[in-house]
């Protein structure tokens, strides 16, 4: 898993084009009952390129999971420990590490994790990695910080992609970052919008829609290689790629024969099969964390609300039912939330409903394009302010917010990369 994460990693690199411009993150709110966590400077790390611990400190604060707490001092991950005294201090777990510089130029970075309140180490990582991926060791460490104080994968170490209009309005690109936004490298460019960005299931690839032929068509940019190909560009419109859980299959909605249907297709381009039929508007699929269902909008009743429907097509159940305008259905990787955009009272807002008891939860105004984090627990959007469109990012309950901006232009149309395997 790891030399596979750090290959893709560099296949990127080397694929794309780095940008200069980063986004910058403000965090606002916070969750409920934090998990109090001391984080210490770790021995030596002056040898990295990049401080280990203040990586780690940002994740743990952007989460609003932890209350980070500074140790104020250096501490190695063979030091020993008087646990007792940062228990004292509010703590109930620390990190601790190191970092040192091997022969061959690569970075050692190991840390341990303890509870103070039992007296003994939950758990350690180590590894050696060039010194350009030092950022991407720090994002697994708060990965597994994350994932042993709540039982939840953790998602730093995950990456984004998003479209960056330029200030021009005349330039757009298809960029690939690590999830709080560092690290941007250009996949794609063009002159025309660029739109609806996928992530295959196993993070080699993203789909996306171009309109640089004069008409949308579903490409497929292979991350690894830099290599592009057409996915679907049937007559009429093609939009709205999303991919089967197993990468087998995507689903598409196509105007082909003159109304927007919902079509699968395989990600070589091949094997269109219709799989709605009637006078409505059906668009944006979606499948279940199971592959067995797909939801989708659909005006069928009068107006664009949500539907689910079997991966085979047939008879399509409608899920919402307040508002007169929901469009954008997402639904979470434990396939327990659906989330969407409504417009209410003549402003859009971003919701969640839990799928077992149809409660629903108004997370954020303004927003569009919603985008699940690969543990669930996070929603990414669009919103626009100042003039300018940027990123956002809410927990499922609502509590913890971040707002992702630049000063290099818009961007919009955010997707949620999934976990590496």
């Amino acid at each position: 898993m790891k030399k596979l994460h750090y290959l893709l990693f560099s296949a990127t690199l080397l694929m794309g084009t780095a940008t200069n411009a980063q986004i910058k993150v403000e965090i606002a709110g916070v969750g409920s009952n934090q998990i109090p966590v001391a984080v210490a400077a770790f021995a030596d790390e002056s040898m990295a390129p990049e401080q280990v611990s203040a990586i780690i400190r940002a994740d743990l604060e952007r989460s609003g999971v932890f209350k980070v707490i500074d140790a104020g001092q250096v501490i190695s991950d063979t030091a020993n420990i008087d646990l007792a005294a940062f228990k004292a201090k509010g703590a109930d777990a620390l990190v601790v590490g190191s970092v040192a510089r091997q022969p061959d130029g690569r970075i050692a970075v190991r840390y341990k994790l303890h509870d103070t309140v039992k007296g003994a180490p939950i758990s350690q990582l180590g590894g050696e990695v060039q010194p350009k991926y030092t950022r991407l060791q720090a994002h697994r460490i708060a990965d597994d910080v994350y994932e042993k104080l709540t039982g939840v994968r953790g998602i730093f170490s995950t990456r984004i992609a998003y479209v960056k209009e330029d200030r021009s309005g005349r330039n757009y690109s298809l960029v690939v970052a690590d999830a709080d936004g560092e690290n941007e490298v250009v996949a794609a460019r063009g002159r025309e919008s660029i739109i609806s960005p996928a992530w295959s299931p196993d993070g080699t690839k993203v789909a996306y829609v171009s309109l640089e032929d004069r008409k949308p068509v579903v490409y497929l940019q292979d991350l690894m290689t830099g290599r592009r190909n057409v996915i679907s560009n049937v007559k009429g419109n093609n939009s709205a790629p999303a991919w089967s859980p197993d990468g087998s299959l995507m689903a598409v909605a196509l105007s082909r024969d003159g109304n927007t249907e919902i079509y699968t297709v395989r990600p070589d381009g091949t094997g269109h099969k219709r799989l709605t039929n009637n006078a409505a508007i059906d668009s944006e699929p979606q499948f279940s964390a199971d592959g067995q269902t797909i939801y989708f909008m659909s005006d069928r009743s009068g107006g664009p609300q949500i539907y689910k429907m079997s991966v085979s097509g047939g008879n399509a159940t409608r899920l919402t039912f307040n508002g007169n305008y929901n469009i954008s259905p997402r639904v979470s990787s434990d396939g327990k939330t659906l989330a969407w955009i409504s417009q209410r009272n003549g402003s859009f807002s971003l919701y969640a409903m839990d799928l077992a008891s149809g409660q629903e939860l108004r997370l954020a105004d303004g927003a569009t394009e919603p985008s699940f984090s690969p543990n669930g627990k996070y929603i990414m959007y669009a919103i626009k302010g100042g003039g300018r469109a940027s990123l956002a990012v809410v927990s499922v309950d609502g509590r913890v917010k971040q707002r992702l901006s630049t000063n290099a232009g818009n961007i919009r149309e955010p997707s949620w990369g999934p976990f590496m395997k």
